[in-house]
């Protein structure tokens, strides 16, 4: 490990899953494994300096993750997490966002895309595997209060956040509108400004809420 490396925490109940994650982790540079429990409350019990990044499981013995996820910002407030999960359960897929994970992935996911999420989860994205972001544009569609008269968003703006709506990078966002990264960040930092907020993960949440990707 390094000064840089990203330090990430697991709590899984399956020893065969808990041990691949942490191999995965521990044997790519920029990542180390700082620590593993088998449960929310063996997690909340453990001493020492806080992960950037917890890979929660979703379904735990004792507090599940979707109700554990709150409890454990309050502990480590300066980390993300990141729900894993089998399944693409949509009422605690709801749950877990709202008591704040920061992105939520299914377990079939390849490794590289994990790696690629906890990266950008530390780095302020909201990554989602494509399953769990539409259920999640949808969940958000169906609560949405009716949109506010003008948030002066631009049309290229609005295509910018369908897609960061759905987990894509900034440079998946650059290639998908054929502009380039600069030009994606600058179109980042108006959304910020217009929609007043200060995080990609809360410029979508607002979005969404205000039916501005309906």
């Amino acid at each position: 490990m390094n000064a840089e490396s990203i330090r990430v925490a697991i709590v899984e109940d399956d020893r065969a899953t808990r041990e691949g994650l942490a191999l995965l982790v521990d044997g790519t540079a920029g990542y180390c494994c700082r620590d593993t429990f088998r449960s929310v409350e063996e997690a909340l019990r453990a001493r020492g300096p806080s992960p950037d990044v917890l890979l929660l499981d979703i379904h735990l013995p004792g507090v599940p993750g979707s109700d554990g996820v709150k409890a454990l910002q309050e502990k480590h407030p300066a980390s993300v997490v990141l729900m894993l999960t089998v399944y693409e359960e949509q009422d605690l897929v709801f749950e877990s966002i709202c008591n704040g994970a920061s992105g939520y992935l299914l377990k079939k996911t390849p490794p590289a895309r994990l790696l690629e999420a906890i990266r950008e989860a530390h780095t302020g994205g909201a990554p989602m595997s494509p399953e769990i972001a539409r259920k999640v544009v949808h969940l958000f569609r169906r609560v949405a209060p009716p949109p506010p008269p003008d948030h002066r968003l631009t049309d290229q703006e609005l295509r910018l956040l369908a897609h960061l709506a759905e987990g894509a990078s900034y440079q998946a966002c650059a290639a998908a509108l054929g502009i380039s990264i600069n030009t994606v960040r600058n179109h980042v930092r108006s959304v910020y400004e217009k929609l007043h907020v200060h995080s990609k993960s809360a410029a979508v949440s607002r979005a969404l809420k205000s039916g501005l990707l309906g």
